[in-house]
């Protein structure tokens, strides 16, 4: 009788999402199939799709754990004793930004967001995965004005409203400089978006 074939062991999760990462990095989602990507990790395509049901989903969570990778070094970044809140708010435009065209991390955004006008599932993901990003911001303008760094023109002191509103618009501008430089838009230059970030978040913050 033979022996039974032994199992090959799943691959680790994180192995799963950096090999997707840098698949749909390369390719994009439309040209990633689960077949040639079971292949790279040795594992078929069913596997896959059991743990993640969707090509869709497996962008997402793909998406999620590379925010949490980056997330770490943002919550370091916010807690550093030797930086003023100024210094740690220009830390954070940094690790926001993408450090150049095809960013990995940035073609998985730009993904996300081409397929959130057709999915719910999609969009309330997306939701979920910026909400960190918006609260860590949000914490850092309030320690910024409670500190009298910063000041939102016109506002009242204590107002949350106007706090989160500022925390938007600061990352609508990173997404609007993010994007160009994300996808190789000649012209686009990573110190000048720093620059330019720089500039309207201190229109935005006033003076101390």
């Amino acid at each position: 009788m033979a022996e039974p074939r032994a199992r090959r062991p799943a691959r680790p999760r994180e192995e799963v999402f950096a090999t997707a990462r840098a698949a749909i990095a390369e390719h994009g989602l439309d040209k990633l199939t689960m077949a040639g990507l079971g292949k790279q990790l040795q594992m078929s395509a069913g596997h896959l799709l059991y743990y993640f049901g969707s090509k869709d989903q497996l962008l997402l969570e793909t998406l999620r754990w590379s925010e949490d990778q980056l997330g770490e070094r943002r919550r370091a970044a916010l807690a550093r004793p030797d930086l003023d809140v100024r210094q740690r708010l220009t830390a954070y435009g940094d690790l926001y930004l993408p450090e150049g065209p095809g960013d990995p991390r940035w073609i998985l955004w730009v993904e996300v967001w081409g397929r959130s006008p057709a999915s719910a599932e999609i969009r309330q993901g997306q939701l979920e995965i910026e909400a960190p990003w918006q609260a860590d911001l949000v914490a850092l303008l309030q320690e910024g004005i409670d500190g009298g760094e910063f000041r939102i023109p016109d506002g009242r002191p204590g107002d949350r409203a106007g706090i989160e509103g500022r925390a938007r618009q600061i990352r609508a501008v990173l997404d609007g400089f993010a994007v160009p430089l994300a996808i190789g838009l000649p012209g686009a230059d990573r110190a000048d978006a720093l620059a330019q970030v720089a500039s309207v978040t201190t229109a935005l913050l006033g003076a101390g």
